[in-house]
């Protein structure tokens, strides 16, 4: 253990002592709280949907903070077993999970009903890491294809649920681990042709309702009233907010019900509408701040595990954002990925959460034993 220095305050010897980073820490709070104004509005001012998110919030702040208390040495003995763990439970999704909206993506427990393929956005860029971490860097052609590996078995059961973006988001934080350990260009190269001589083989393996997503995002105005509807609704709400926004509760799309998936996937239309691009920049700048801390703490990471999986946390975090604020302004197509710490929902709040654990798991360990 360290001692702690004479020139600390209280406050921050208790921030260490729990090890939590306050930079991140605070970071987090401003986008939560943000996200419940938004929340309140766009579920039609409903109260009950923001206390059910504060539960999920508080649930995922406590694990958080218990993950935060754990020697990242620990993460890296155990990746393996929740790795593991994780695939038993997306095959068990697959043989006798819940089915909704045409999707069977989740476990009922009784308790609690959750989404193993949130467990795998941890899983996979911690047992990834540590594989990197345990061999040479950079990597040789083997450990690539062992690495590769380890990312598609997860990504191809999630994609049978069928669930795309979550399958996107486990493969890019896999892939951002492999290039961070030092992923040569001639092999980037070669997984981009590779993956686009296998467009046409994954577009016969999609279902009708994401080629659908894909044709109304090469052309939104094909359909205007039926596939189209959602992202011509949000583009109509993000323009009219214009620079300063209408105000809170006063965004008429959501209001009036035009924008489908105002609480979840657009979310961030909502928002756009009410705050204008002024609000809009305020959101980006904390998002890039979290960002920024997470790629701080990954650059001062004791070893390469560290560095690897927490850069990967970090990227990954950063990735949803563009992916769900490019789906709604139309940029790219709709594949379900939430907007971070203020989308409605359960699960994905809890995994993004944790993974803030880890980052500050991370940090405050280095800090005590260089201290």
């Amino acid at each position: 253990m360290s001692q702690n220095r004479p020139d600390q305050s209280g406050f921050q010897r208790w921030l260490l002592n729990w090890h939590i980073d306050a930079m991140l820490l605070g970071l987090i709070i401003m986008v939560l709280a943000l996200g419940l104004f938004v929340l309140y509005s766009a579920s039609g001012e409903s109260s009950a949907a923001v206390s059910s998110q504060l539960k999920r919030i508080t649930l995922g702040l406590v694990v958080m903070l218990a993950l935060a208390q754990v020697n990242p040495d620990t993460f890296r003995a155990f990746a393996p077993w929740l790795y593991a763990f994780g695939l038993i439970l997306l095959v068990l999704v697959l043989l006798l999970g819940d089915t909704a909206k045409g999707a069977q993506r989740w476990l009922d427990l009784g308790v609690i009903r959750f989404q193993p393929s949130e467990l795998m956005k941890l899983a996979v860029p911690m047992v990834l890491a540590g594989f990197m971490h345990a061999r040479t860097l950079p990597p040789k052609l083997r450990t690539i294809a062992a690495g590769s590996t380890l990312i598609v078995v997860p990504a191809a059961l999630i994609m049978q649920q069928p669930d795309l973006g979550t399958a996107l988001m486990i493969a890019i934080s896999g892939g951002f681990v492999l290039y961070m350990a030092g992923l040569r260009w001639r092999f980037i190269g070669g997984l981009v042709l590779a993956g686009a001589a296998a467009l046409p083989l994954l577009w016969s393996q999609m279902h009708g309702y994401q080629r659908e997503r894909v044709l109304t995002f090469l052309n939104p105005a094909r359909d205007p009233g039926g596939a189209g509807y959602h992202i011509t609704q949000s583009k109509v709400a993000i323009g009219s907010g214009g620079l300063f926004g209408k105000g809170w509760l006063n965004g008429t799309q959501a209001q009036l019900d035009f924008l489908p998936e105002s609480a979840t996937d657009f979310i961030f239309a909502v928002y756009a509408e009410e705050v204008g691009l002024l609000g809009v920049l305020l959101l980006l700048v904390l998002y890039l701040a979290i960002v920024g801390r997470g790629l701080f703490i990954s650059v001062k990471g004791q070893d390469s595990f560290q560095r690897l999986l927490a850069g990967s946390l970090s990227l990954v975090f950063f990735f949803y954002v563009f992916v769900n604020i490019g789906m709604v302004i139309g940029l790219l197509p709709v594949v379900g990925v939430p907007l971070p710490l203020i989308s409605w929902g359960g699960t994905s709040m809890v995994s993004l959460l944790a993974g803030m654990g880890v980052l500050m798991s991370i940090h405050t360990h280095r800090r005590l034993l260089s201290s």
